[in-house]
């Protein structure tokens, strides 16, 4: 059984791959915006921004790393102390043909899983998150082999970079566990509960108790709802003993029938949530010794 913590950080997911400009005005699109809801997410609380990029011609998600360079340089300009947690999830994604399903269609992204944590060796980021799910997703699947995995955790590590596990069902966790066996992930773990995606985790108190019961005792989690659960998520991920994430990559209404005009209103309502319930937020700094990250010096 464990205890909500005392202290508690937010992360905030600004723009994400899967949110489209159609669902909401206010998705960040270009660098410049990918940094300024960043920045403000952090002004509004949160301790830790996860990022991806975009086209800012199209609003398509992007794996340029030209655009991730831009992104981080504004962000370090302005604040050098938010945690910056970079994504290495595109890249997975197979679409078959209809007529031969060994052959891939458009839509899908399948590369090297070196070329998939490219960025990361360049931009070496405080965490980047590491998908352990292959599975359905929607008429299309998403797959990351144990091998490919291990590949890419290990140059996570090399970078400096501590991996944020995204965990999208039970067998994520079993293939976690082994990886923890082998070597090819070092705890204390930094894991995420992702809930709500068709065929995965669906979003409900048990079900983040009984990941949270799969977890080693030393692991930081964090319960993700997705869509219009992402606020109660949060209250149950702080309730079952783990931390806070909100933003629009994960939904985009700040209430029923309200759309969030920024990330960092959806922080300020996640941290009022918690804070009523009991929890103190940490800081970027406070947020770096919960997760095991070295301290940043101020520049």
């Amino acid at each position: 059984m464990r205890a909500p913590l005392s202290k508690v950080f937010i992360t905030c997911a600004v723009t994400g791959n899967l949110t489209l400009p159609e669902q909401t005005p206010h998705l960040p699109i270009t660098p410049e915006q990918i940094a300024d809801a960043c920045l403000g997410a952090a002004e509004a609380g949160a301790a830790v921004a996860h990022i991806h990029v975009r086209d800012p011609a199209t609003g398509k998600p992007s794996m340029e790393i030209g655009y991730y360079q831009d992104v981080v340089a504004r962000i370090r300009a302005k604040n050098t102390q938010l945690i910056i947690n970079i994504t290495t999830g595109p890249g997975g994604r197979f679409v078959p043909d209809k007529d031969e399903p060994k052959l891939f269609a458009p839509g899908t992204t399948l590369m090297n899983p070196e070329k998939r944590v490219e960025h990361i060796t360049i931009l070496k980021p405080d965490i980047a998150t590491l998908d352990l799910n292959t599975m359905n997703s929607g008429g299309q699947v998403v797959i990351n082999t144990p091998g490919n995995a291990r590949r890419m955790a290990k140059i996570i590590y090399e970078a400096g970079a501590k991996p944020e596990i995204e965990l999208f069902d039970s067998g994520d966790i079993a293939m976690m566990q082994d990886m923890v066996k082998d070597g090819s992930l070092k705890g204390p773990l930094l894991t995420s509960f992702v809930m709500g995606v068709s065929y995965g985790f669906q979003p409900s108190p048990e079900t983040v108790i009984y990941a949270r019961n799969l977890l080693p005792h030393d692991a930081q989690f964090t319960a993700i709802g997705i869509g219009r659960t992402v606020f109660t998520m949060a209250a149950q991920s702080y309730l079952a003993g783990g931390h806070l994430r909100v933003g629009l990559e994960d939904g985009v209404y700040l209430a029923r029938g309200v759309l969030a005009e920024s990330n960092a209103l959806m922080v300020e309502k996640a941290r009022r949530m918690a804070e009523d319930m009991g929890a103190q937020i940490a800081t970027p700094r406070e947020a770096r010794e919960i997760i095991g990250l070295p301290t940043r010096l101020a520049d």
